[in-house]
């Protein structure tokens, strides 16, 4: 599933929080008109990312609205861009990232080079025209403005039961460096149980990373759900990915993260990790959620389950080793200031994982 792939691999650098040891920064957590209008668009085209219907009535409301448009100019256009560009999951979001809306006008912002490279063959100027069309013939802003306070009432439920127990000053404790980049979190009330990384670079401004946080609805309790831990999980990219700009760092991996990608190839297409980098930055950064919730005591049986399905379900095999290497590192700070001091330990503690694999699995031909 490319949500979480392209995530990992498009987020690749640190966040300017202005992160202290002793300081924090709030992070305001936002609904985008821009995020919206992708995200409608891309339903009201049968995009399935983009078509689960877990948002309760806001989702009735969407189709309802939409539907008359299915059959709108820019919808076969948008479809084959789907078909041929694989325009689809963190394209999109890259895509309204990039967007800003002022006097009922849909523009473009920054530079076409920095968006998601599916849309590196695309006429850019081409669709802005059109997403323009399809915003004021649906009446756009009119359903948004009207929905204001369904998007309010979901902002306060996240800040409540994900910011309130988020500890932000833990990172730069444990990374040793602090952040480098602005980071937002938008709430994508069309993306159901799907989330993304996306980055952009405006002119003169620091380099913003945003996480585009899916909402859904339990069934049951008509609540909305959410994950502490995918917010846990994006910000421990920012540390980890920039590591591997480092060449010393990628001459100590290469063979090994492609041995890793072998090992659980299956699980890791299904996930689109086709490249052994982000197979990587994927298993350190999973390692460093279980440090955090160590470290901060949301250990519970539901971590237990967590740690099970992140290991066997999703390829991770060798992450209660790697766990253990970096409960070593953060209980060695006086050895290793940084975790760029600690990489190559992290590298000896999946090659020697590969080792003992190949050793287990050999052991009865010999």
């Amino acid at each position: 599933m490319r949500t979480f792939a392209a995530m990992k691999k498009t987020i690749i650098t640190a966040l300017l929080l202005i992160l202290t040891i002793g300081a924090t920064a709030h992070i305001k957590v936002e609904v985008s008109e821009t995020v919206e209008l992708m995200s409608i668009l891309s339903r009201t085209s049968g995009f399935p990312e983009y078509s689960m219907d877990l948002s309760g009535q806001y989702t009735k409301d969407t189709e309802a609205w939409f539907a008359p448009y299915k059959e709108h100019p820019i919808i076969a256009y948008y479809q084959r861009l789907h078909n041929h560009h694989d325009i689809s999951y963190d394209a999109v979001m890259s895509m309204a990232i990039h967007l800003d809306i002022s006097k009922g006008k849909v523009m473009f912002l920054g530079e076409k080079s920095d968006l998601e490279e599916r849309w590196k063959d695309v006429d850019v100027d081409d669709f802005i025209i059109r997403l323009n069309q399809f915003y004021t013939d649906t009446h756009f802003h009119d359903f948004f403005a009207q929905h204001q306070s369904f998007y309010e009432e979901g902002l306060k439920s996240y800040e409540e039961n994900v910011m309130s127990f988020f500890h932000q000053d833990w990172y730069a404790q444990f990374y040793g460096t602090e952040a480098a980049e602005v980071f937002r979190i938008v709430v994508g009330f069309t993306y159901g149980e799907h989330n993304n990384g996306v980055s952009r670079q405006l002119k003169e401004q620091p380099r913003e990373v945003f996480a585009i946080c899916g909402y859904r609805l339990n069934p049951a309790t008509n609540q909305p759900v959410w994950d502490a831990a995918l917010l846990i999980h994006e910000f421990n990219h920012s540390f980890v990915n920039p590591l591997l700009d480092n060449a010393a760092n990628v001459a100590l991996m290469e063979k090994t993260g492609m041995k890793l990608l072998q090992f659980s190839q299956p699980e890791m297409e299904q996930q689109a990790y086709n490249d052994w980098k982000i197979v990587v930055n994927e298993s350190v950064v999973r390692a460093a959620v279980f440090v955090y919730m160590l470290d901060n005591n949301l250990v519970n049986r539901n971590t237990s389950n967590f740690m099970f399905s992140e290991t066997w379900r999703k390829g991770f095999r060798w992450l209660p080793e790697l766990v253990t290497s970096l409960r070593y590192y953060a209980s060695h700070r006086e050895q290793y200031k940084t975790l760029g001091d600690y990489y190559p330990e992290i590298a000896r503690c999946l090659n020697k994982y590969i080792e003992d694999e190949v050793g287990r699995i050999q052991k009865p031909l010999k």
